[in-house]
């Protein structure tokens, strides 16, 4: 499969590429699994996603500051 460009998707842990049998390639949502807001197969290019996460695995500045809300304050 050649590469694609998925916008906000390419970058995100949660995605992933599948292909038909005709040649053509899909960004596949995982989060569309467990959650209904996410669209299995979303529309391209995406250009912002409340469910992105960086694949290298660090938390988006969302996910850092609710984070950081949670941790009790000595």
């Amino acid at each position: 499969m050649s590469s694609v460009p998925f916008g906000l998707c390419a970058g995100c842990a949660h995605q992933r590429v599948v292909g038909n049998t005709r040649g053509s390639s899909f960004s596949l949502c995982g989060l569309s699994r467990t959650d209904d807001r996410f669209p299995r197969y979303p529309r391209m290019p995406v250009a912002a996603c409340p469910g992105f996460r960086p694949r290298d695995g660090r938390p988006t500045d969302a996910e850092d500051a609710r984070r950081r809300e949670d941790e009790p304050h000595g």
